[in-house]
């Protein structure tokens, strides 16, 4: 019997011992890390990923994923600049080293300027704290690198970087997934946001066409860009790696983030359809409100969303 629908724990860095056993305790086995805390200022080396690997199993967990590499590994390549032919060829390093280490995912994005949040302290259920954007109050933004980046040349350097990554994704046998544009607006900073949309993932998986290119679906940036969440499951279900399983209230241009239960959309839908569609990937909780006396990483938030999303599990796999 193949891999079925699992929860996962992410958005840590550095796998620590008290965030191992946090895991173990939550009874969940897989792990995914968030920019890896790994030595190497353009790459990371086999052996720094053997070892992160190896450290995590010996806890008695799986290393399922690492999501994304810092930015500067890949900025060049996303914005076009001279320097983009090295770091590609960085990149091919980083993802050979991962194959051969036995990490079977990478989850990556295209946006050079990141995720943006207009607050991070916005009240939420119980007064626990949220964050929120609003697109009046980032609109005036200054430019974050020096001039105006459009969707035409954003498009240009993502077709010539998957060109030159894919190949070597295959060859290593690591699989890369796509995040969504947070929040999912056509620019900010000056650099234009190209998957923000549908259209712009359905053209993306054009663009990269391969068994080993597919999406890091996260709900809460398909939920910010309106109706449609359950469409994009049933649409590109096969090219699903894994689930980031959270909601928001409102959508573009403003929204902010909520408790699982509370957002846009009915979650057991959601997770219903992701069964219905064959995904037998992982889920995590992602971003989780803080709540009183939470730890900076969310603690206690996490462990929430994990037992409703356990509960919800149970509950869709009698179902279906």
């Amino acid at each position: 019997m193949g891999e079925q629908m699992r929860l996962a724990i992410g958005q840590f860095s550095t796998a620590t011992d008290e965030l191992l056993q946090f895991v173990r305790q939550l009874g969940v086995r897989d792990v995914l890390l968030n920019t890896a805390q790994l030595p190497g200022e353009t790459h990371w080396d086999y052996m720094d990923l053997l070892h992160l690997r190896t450290r995590i199993e010996d806890a008695g967990l799986r290393l399922a994923a690492l999501e994304n590499v810092p930015v500067g590994f890949y900025a060049d390549a996303m914005l076009g600049l001279p320097g983009r032919d090295k770091q590609i060829d960085e990149m091919s390093t980083t993802i050979r080293n991962m194959g051969k280490a036995g990490i079977p995912i990478l989850g990556y994005h295209w946006m050079p300027n990141g995720v943006w949040r207009t607050s991070r302290t916005t009240p939420g259920r119980g007064g626990a704290q949220v964050t929120s954007f609003d697109m009046a109050l980032a609109a005036d933004a200054p430019l974050t690198h020096g001039r105006v980046y459009t969707a035409e040349e954003m498009w240009a350097n993502y077709r010539y970087y998957m060109q030159a990554i894919l190949p070597v994704a295959e060859e290593a046998g690591v699989k890369l997934a796509l995040h969504p544009d947070d929040p999912p607006v056509p620019s900010l900073g000056g650099v234009a946001r190209i998957m923000s949309s549908f259209e712009g993932f359905k053209r993306a998986m054009e663009v990269g066409d391969s068994p080993n290119h597919g999406l890091d679906f996260c709900h809460g940036c398909w939920s910010e860009m309106g109706p449609g969440a359950l469409d994009a499951i049933r649409t590109f279900g096969p090219k699903i790696f894994y689930v980031h399983f959270r909601d928001v209230q409102g959508t573009v241009p403003k929204f902010q983030e909520s408790f699982i239960e509370e957002g846009n959309n009915d979650m057991a839908e959601v997770l219903l359809a992701l069964k219905r569609s064959g995904f037998t990937g992982f889920l995590i909780p992602d971003h989780v409100p803080h709540m009183v006396d939470d730890t900076p990483w969310g603690h206690r938030g996490r462990a929430y969303a994990i037992g409703y999303m356990k509960a919800l599990l149970q509950v869709v796999d009698r179902l279906s």
